[in-house]
C-alpha cells in the first residue's frame, strides 16, 4: 500500500505575493505602458502571459478531478497557465520535468561541466528579441569549447573525437533585470571509436584558468564576426540593431531600460530601483573563482564539474540552469506598497534586497517573457537530435561498452528502469521533486484515479458551489490614474 500523501496541500494562488502584485497592478501597468507610446500597447503574447497567470491555480478556471476507487475520496487539481515567463509554479514543473528528462534519457554517465557565458549589455538587448541570433551565439560557444576539448584529445592520439552539450538560455539576472546569458552543460571530454568499433568516452584532464581564458579569447571575436555577418554592426550599412524597436517599440524600450538596470515606469522613470542592505565593514574586492575569465565585457565561468556517477547532483545542476526567474519566497510587499525582492546572493556593496514600484516590477517581468515558439533548450554535438552517434551515446537500457577501470575512459551506463505505474506524469514529478505520492489516498491509502478534466464554467461552478469553494477567478483591479511625476520648474 502506498504511503498516504498527507504532506501534499494544493497551492493557494490567493496567498501568492506574485499573484497579488499582478492582480492589483497589471491593468495600471498596461495603461502606463501604453501611455509611453501614445496608446500602443504591449505585444499580445506578453498580455496573454499575464492574463493566463492570473487564472493559474484557481479551481474556478478549470481542474482535473481524481477519485479514490476504494473510499470514494475526491481531489481537485487546478489547471496551470503553462507560462514560460515568470510563473513560479509552471516554471518549477518545467524545471523538474526537463531536468529529469536530461538525467534519465540524455546525459550519459560521464563527467559534465557547466560553462556559463555572460555577454555585454548591447548583445543582451539584441538576443532578447532575435532568437536566431541567440541560437547562432550558442553555436559559437559550443564550437569553441568543443574545439578546445578536441584539440586536447587529438594531442593524446585520439582520432575523430566528438563532444556534446545541452545549452539553456536564461533571460534573467539576480534583480530580474534582462540578462540573456548561456548555461551550457558540456560533456567534460570526448567520445571516440576504439579499434573494435565501440564508442569510448575519454575524460579531459583538469581544466585551468588559462584554458578558460583561451576559449574566451576565441569566443569574443567569434561573436563579433557573427554580429557583423547578421547585420548587427555598430552603425555600419545594413545595421539591423534597431529592428527590435521597429517591431515592438514599447517592449524594446522596456527591455533597454531593464538591461541598463533602470525603470521606465512608475514615479521616477530613468532611475535605478531602491536597495536595502549595508556593506560589511571588512568588505573586500570580489574575487573570481577557479576557471573564470573576463574580456571586453564577456565573462566565461567553467568551475563547476559533476563527476560521473553523481546523477542526483547532476539533476540539481540541471534544475539550477532551468529554474524560473523568481519565487514567492523572495518577494514581499513593504508597508508603503512597494515590492521588495530578496537577492539570492548579496552584492559586493552589501545589497541584499531591491525595491520596486509595483509597475516598475511588472515591467521587469514583461521583458522576461520569451517570444512564442522559441526553444530555450538547445542540443549540440553528439547529443544533438540528428547526430550520427547520438543513439550510442544517450542513456540506454544497455551500456555502450563494458565497465572500464581507466580513469580517462568511461563507458556509458544504462539508466535505472523508469517506473511510471498507473500514475500521471504530474504525480511522477511531484514524487521526484518532493518525495511523496500525491496519488495515494490520505484517507485509506488506496489509489486516486483521474476521472475527468473539467473546464466548462457551468459544470465547474456547480461542483465548486457544492463544495463551498469560490466559483469565480478574482478579477484584476482596474487601472489607477497615472502617477504624478517630477517636472522641472
Amino acid at each position: 500500500m502506498a504511503l498516504p500523501s498527507v504532506e501534499y496541500t494544493p497551492r493557494d494562488p490567493g496567498g501568492s505575493v506574485l499573484q497579488q502584485i499582478v492582480r492589483e497592478h497589471f491593468e495600471t501597468f498596461r495603461a502606463e505602458a501604453a501611455h509611453l507610446r501614445d496608446g500602443e500597447g504591449l505585444p499580445r503574447f506578453v498580455e496573454e502571459e499575464f492574463e493566463a497567470f492570473l487564472r493559474c491555480g484557481w479551481l474556478a478556471g478549470g481542474f482535473a478531478r481524481f477519485r479514490c476507487g476504494d473510499c470514494g475520496m475526491n481531489r481537485l487539481v487546478a489547471f496551470s497557465c503553462k507560462g514560460r515567463g515568470f510563473c513560479a509554479s509552471c516554471g518549477g514543473r518545467r524545471m523538474t520535468e526537463r531536468a529529469a528528462h536530461l538525467v534519465d534519457h540524455v546525459f550519459p554517465d560521464v563527467p559534465v561541466r557547466q560553462w556559463v557565458l555572460s555577454l555585454p549589455p548591447r548583445i543582451r538587448y539584441l538576443l532578447a528579441w532575435h532568437h536566431d541570433l541567440c541560437k547562432a551565439l550558442v553555436g559559437v560557444l559550443f564550437r569553441e569549447v568543443n574545439r578546445h576539448l578536441r584539440d586536447r584529445a587529438r594531442a593524446r592520439g585520439l582520432v575523430d573525437p566528438r563532444g556534446g552539450a545541452v545549452a539553456v538560455v536564461q533571460r534573467f539576472g539576480g534583480a530580474l533585470n534582462l540578462n540573456v546569458h548561456i548555461h551550457a552543460l558540456v560533456l567534460d571530454g570526448v567520445f571516440a571509436r576504439a579499434e573494435d568499433g565501440r564508442l569510448v568516452f575519454h575524460a579531459t584532464p583538469s581544466l585551468t584558468e588559462a584554458d578558460v581564458a583561451d576559449v574566451l579569447a576565441a569566443i569574443a571575436p567569434g561573436v563579433t564576426r557573427l554580429l557583423a555577418r547578421r547585420g548587427f554592426g555598430d552603425g555600419d550599412d545594413g545595421d539591423r540593431s534597431d529592428t527590435f524597436a521597429e517591431v515592438t517599440p514599447l517592449l524594446a524600450g522596456l527591455a533597454a531600460a531593464s538591461v541598463q538596470g533602470v525603470v521606465a515606469l512608475g514615479h521616477a522613470p530613468g532611475t535605478r530601483p531602491g536597495r536595502l542592505g549595508d556593506a560589511p565593514e571588512d568588505m573586500t574586492e570580489p574575487t573570481h573563482g577557479a576557471c573564470h575569465a573576463q574580456w571586453q565585457g564577456f565573462d566565461l565561468h567553467a568551475g563547476l564539474v559533476v563527476p560521473a556517477g553523481q546523477r542526483d547532483r547532476l539533476e540539481r545542476v540541471c534544475r539550477y540552469t532551468l529554474r524560473p526567474p523568481v519565487t514567492d519566497e523572495r518577494l514581499r510587499l513593504g508597508a508603503d506598497g512597494r515590492v521588495v525582492l530578496a537577492l539570492r546572493h548579496a552584492w559586493a556593496d552589501g545589497t541584499t534586497h531591491v525595491v520596486f514600484e509595483p509597475t516598475a516590477f511588472l515591467e521587469r517581468l514583461a521583458v522576461l517573457v520569451p517570444r512564442p515558439r522559441v526553444n530555450l533548450v538547445l542540443y549540440h554535438g553528439v547529443l544533438a537530435p540528428r547526430a550520427a552517434w547520438r543513439a550510442e551515446v544517450v542513456r540506454r537500457q544497455t551500456p555502450v561498452v563494458p565497465a572500464d577501470t581507466s580513469a580517462t575512459e568511461t563507458p556509458v551506463h544504462a539508466p535505472a528502469p523508469s517506473d511510471h505505474g498507473s500514475g500521471s506524469r504530474w504525480a511522477d514529478l511531484m514524487r521526484r521533486a518532493f518525495g511523496f505520492d500525491v496519488l495515494a489516498c490520505p484517507r485509506c491509502g488506496g489509489r486516486l484515479r483521474l476521472i475527468a478534466l473539467l473546464d466548462e464554467s457551468a459544470v465547474t461552478r456547480r461542483i465548486l458551489r457544492h463544495l463551498g469553494l469560490p466559483t469565480e477567478v478574482p478579477a484584476a483591479r482596474p487601472a489607477r490614474a497615472p502617477p504624478l511625476r517630477d517636472r522641472a520648474a
